[in-house]
């Protein structure tokens, strides 16, 4: 694939690419011994599928979608194969207007790939995956210079053999051109924000988006409130947790800004929540627009994705964003931190 060489990209998402099937058949749910729930099918039996759905999906694939349709030079940083799954990924990008000039191929591998199986009752998912290429993803395939010319930087979920760009990413944000919004997974999540090449990541953080459960395991702490507290104590400027059906929260460390759901959303799937939520409200705080309103905006984003099968097909366009902004009735509270 040749390589070219984009200037004045508005934002750069990095992180993994996958091919998703997205499948509904019949099952139950379970519980295990923990208490979690869980998809169960019998053993042995043939189970006849319902419907079948395939896209393209995976962080910085959903991530740098949702920006360009909200109007942003976006750019994808990610590893596909040279497989039809690989060549489907970048065309999808492409069609979407996403620059993939730091997209790398590699040669005579399949790229990632997910089964996702579908409750239909709840919209909730098991994720069946494999890394695949998306294991490649380190430090000497990482292009730093082509990316010194985003002004924003979006870092996905990384896999564990992944981390080692992040000594990169630290030398590149740490010039002070090039904001940086976060979504920490895998390892960084169980090492915490004590770790010292995290902690000074955090201190060149722009914007940190976390689950409640990641919040707290990452911040060492009790609470959502707690997490936030210690977030920005740690130098992030803007923190973003989100609590599934409770909501999302946000703060500069000074205030704290609440929002709830609205009411009677449809949940057809909820694969893509996450990363539509945080497209949201980056793209709102990149328009210079308030921390309440990148709150409203970031939930409407994401109730549109989970409204339909796929991470992408409910990501909405700043048009559109705008509309359902005039219509909007979530009610966003705030109180000191």
């Amino acid at each position: 694939m040749s390589v070219w060489f984009a200037m004045n990209v508005d934002i750069t998402s990095i992180g993994g690419a996958a091919y998703d099937v997205f499948v509904r058949a019949d099952h139950t749910i379970g519980e295990c011994e923990g208490g979690e729930k869980q998809i169960q099918f019998p053993l042995g039996a043939k189970i006849k599928v319902k419907s079948v759905v395939q896209s393209c999906g995976g962080g910085a694939t959903n991530t740098s979608v949702g920006f360009s349709r909200l109007g942003l030079n976006a750019r994808f940083c990610g590893i596909v194969g040279n497989d039809e799954w690989g060549q489907n990924i970048l065309k999808h990008l492409e069609k979407e207007g996403v620059l993939t000039d730091s997209a790398i191929v590699v040669e005579d591998e399949i790229s990632s790939f997910s089964i996702i199986l579908v409750d239909a009752v709840s919209g909730k998912r098991t994720i069946l995956y494999s890394p695949n290429v998306n294991a490649h993803m380190c430090d000497p395939v990482f292009p730093r210079e082509i990316l010194r010319d985003s002004s924003w930087i979006f870092l996905n979920h990384l896999s564990d053999v992944s981390c080692v760009i992040l000594d990169d990413l630290l030398e590149l944000v740490q010039r002070k051109e090039t904001k940086f919004a976060w979504n920490p997974g895998g390892s960084q999540i169980r090492d915490g924000f004590k770790d010292q090449l995290l902690a000074n990541l955090l201190k060149q953080t722009d914007i940190l988006f976390l689950n409640s459960e990641e919040a707290k395991k990452f911040t060492q702490s009790d609470s959502i409130e707690d997490a936030l507290k210690k977030g920005t104590q740690a130098g992030v400027k803007v923190m973003c947790i989100t609590d599934g059906s409770n909501g999302a929260s946000i703060t500069d460390g000074k205030t704290v800004w609440k929002c709830v759901p609205e009411q009677e959303i449809k949940v057809v799937d909820t694969t893509g929540a996450g990363d539509s939520f945080a497209t949201g409200v980056t793209w709102a705080i990149v328009g210079g627009r308030d921390l309440s309103e990148a709150l409203r905006v970031g939930m409407i984003n994401s109730a549109s994705v989970i409204g339909k099968v796929g991470t992408q097909e409910g990501l909405l366009t700043e048009t559109e964003i705008s509309k359902r902004l005039s219509s909007s009735t979530h009610e966003v509270t705030n109180s000191s931190i």
